[in-house]
């Protein structure tokens, strides 16, 4: 074989598969990147999920203790009605 003969044949197949090492490289590191993404991604909607969560909860809190104070406040309207009623009649 005569260096002619052994270039030709580096250059056809060397070449494609040291094409094809750096391409695949390449794309490894992209999709490492684009997984990096994903889980950031991931971490903040759980993030403003569990933020969303506690301002419900908290909503949720204080309509029960605002109506809460309503219904008392209701029930002392009441028996002061009933003792109203009961002097009338």
């Amino acid at each position: 074989m005569d260096v002619k003969t052994l270039s030709e044949v580096i250059a056809n197949q060397g070449f494609p598969i040291a094409l094809s090492i750096l391409l695949i490289f390449r794309i490894d590191k992209f999709m490492q990147e684009i997984v990096v993404a994903q889980k950031e991604g991931y971490r903040q909607a759980l993030e403003n999920t569990k933020e969303i969560h506690n301002t419900i909860t908290t909503l949720n809190q204080q309509n029960r203790e605002y109506y809460s104070l309503r219904f008392t406040e209701v029930q002392k309207e009441l028996s002061g009605m009933k003792v109203e009623l009961g002097r009338i009649e």
